[in-house]
């Protein structure tokens, strides 16, 4: 039979905020000892904290090895539980400071490289004039090998990304997901190159070219393959397959290449980056920017802020339809 247990009379009145700080960071630092240490306590008074929380909750919460200390399934469990309650705290003491001085806050943004080279850097610059005691703290993620996982941890605030079907699918059940606005692909070129410099251009101008592109599964490197073979063209040659959106910008700039993107990296600051995007068609042109938060969590004024630039900032993205060579 499952155990049930008296909220009112034990838990809610002998667990305490202390013991959970305690326990985090008994299993942060692997020891009593350690984390004792870390909080200006003996590991006298921190063994008595643990043992007070496993006597509450009738169920041990660590094992002790002659390794050091290791969560049972009970304290995973109230790890997960605890670390959502904490940063809820942790967001309610920000709420207040932003209450006593609503200029003041702090704002955590993942973003996969798409948006850290397009959109962000413009949404960041609009948002510190206005409010320039705001800390941003931006942190790169790959959602193509991690999914949405920085969310799910609360370890950002909201997330910035270029979405497949796939990504689409696996934030349905608990992630809120805004389409800012549709980006295009395309192939860009450096400004100064012979390709950026001609009046029309097709595909079979690119077959000796030599590419910078995404791998092949991902939704750049499979627009380029099946635009060369939709033509009846041999792909040209890929001298460097990257995800880093940052790498494939450098290396084309140097004329020597000709790479694929994002047509939103190019047009929300065109003199940002020397290259020119191609008047060329790709495949999949309508790709959905997704701002994403975690569905049924409080967020702080100085993220709803943030938001509202980003929607702002996103508003003056379009895609028009360019014409084919």
């Amino acid at each position: 039979m499952a155990k049930s247990f008296d909220w009112d009379g034990r838990i809610g009145r002998r667990i305490r905020l202390r013991d959970l700080h305690i326990l985090f960071a008994v299993v942060q630092h692997g020891s009593m000892a350690k984390a004792g240490a870390h909080l200006g306590m003996s590991q006298s008074a921190v063994s008595q904290a643990i043992a007070a929380l496993e006597h509450a909750l009738a169920v041990p919460v660590l094992d002790r090895t002659p390794r050091g200390v290791e969560l049972t399934i009970y304290g995973t469990a109230l790890m997960r539980r605890g670390q959502a309650a904490f940063d809820e705290l942790r967001s309610g003491v920000k709420d207040i400071e932003f209450l006593a001085d609503p200029e003041v806050g702090e704002v955590r943004i993942a973003c996969t490289e798409s948006m850290a080279a397009g959109l962000l850097p413009a949404v960041i610059e609009r948002f510190s004039l206005r409010y320039p005691k705001v800390k941003l703290n931006v942190l790169p993620v790959n959602t193509m090998l991690r999914g949405y996982a920085e969310l799910h941890e609360r370890t950002v605030d909201l997330m910035l990304t270029l979405s497949t079907a796939s990504l689409e699918r696996a934030a349905a059940e608990h992630l809120q997901n805004e389409v800012l606005f549709y980006d295009q692909l395309c192939l860009a070129a450096a400004t100064q190159s012979p390709w950026a410099r001609r009046r029309r251009i097709g595909l079979a101008d690119l077959v000796d070219a030599t590419l910078l592109s995404p791998a092949p599964d991902t939704p750049g490197g499979t627009a380029v393959r099946e635009a060369f073979r939709a033509a009846g063209l041999p792909m040209p040659q890929v001298a460097v397959t990257t995800f880093s959106v940052h790498v494939r910008n450098l290396l084309s700039m140097s004329g020597r290449f000709i790479t694929v993107l994002p047509v939103s990296i190019l047009r929300f600051d065109p003199g940002r980056y020397a290259l020119k995007e191609l008047p060329l068609e790709l495949p999949m042109s309508r790709l959905p920017v997704f701002m994403a938060t975690l569905k049924d969590r409080t967020l702080s004024p100085a993220v709803g802020r943030f938001m509202a630039c980003t929607r702002d900032v996103a508003k003056a993205m379009h895609t028009p339809a360019r014409k084919s060579a």
